[in-house]
């Protein structure tokens, strides 16, 4: 008798795993990045807005987090490690909570951590750099590690007014990069295949 029987296709889990995935038509890629880009701009016209917008996704993402959390707690069959995770789970949607219904407080919170992680990041990041001096690209780490500092400082020397506006700032520098990569990429395959198609014409 085999020893490792062979399960038959029809039966199998993943029958479908060997079959190749539909590709995304680069154009959808580069509309999709264009609509980023148009949202980052408009969040960059109401940077107020786009601040509240960030808090509430960390708000909501904090709640389902304790939801989660609170979830997995009750199928632990340990008493103390059930208490934990319930405990946790439950603080975590408080602060949830907290930021969704006082998004301006939050948001000042939410930036004050911000600058101290800047500073904090930029300081290690500038150790660091010392540290592979050998190396004769060091200075550019460094300058970054001065360049994260500085930014930190700033929103450290403005607060807690920078809490109106870094948040949302944040939010549509990094929509508009996104959405220029996606362009980039969305372009990059349509050119490659009008080349392909020339080149076999």
């Amino acid at each position: 008798m085999d020893a490792n029987p062979t399960i038959p296709a029809d039966r199998t889990l993943f029958r479908d795993a060997d079959k190749p995935m539909t590709p995304i038509k680069p154009i959808w890629l580069a509309i999709f990045g264009a609509l980023l880009v148009v949202l980052g701009a408009f969040a960059f016209m109401s940077v107020v807005t786009a601040t509240i917008v960030s808090v509430y996704f960390v708000a909501i993402s904090m709640v389902m987090a304790g939801v989660a959390e609170i979830a997995l707690g009750f199928q632990s069959r340990s008493t103390r490690r059930k208490l934990t995770w319930v405990l946790l789970g439950a603080l975590y949607i408080v602060a949830g909570l907290f930021a969704f219904f006082n998004p301006l407080l939050a948001a000042g919170v939410l930036t004050l951590m911000l600058g101290a992680s800047l500073i904090a990041a930029g300081t290690v990041r500038l150790v660091l750099s010392f540290q592979m001096r050998t190396d004769r690209r060091w200075w550019w780490m460094a300058f970054s590690a001065l360049v994260t500092t500085l930014l930190g400082v700033m929103v450290l020397s403005q607060w807690p007014m920078s809490s109106l506006y870094i948040l949302g700032v944040f939010l549509s520098v990094d929509l508009v990069f996104a959405g220029v990569c996606w362009i980039a990429i969305g372009a990059a395959s349509i050119f490659s295949k009008a080349g392909v198609a020339e080149q076999t014409s």
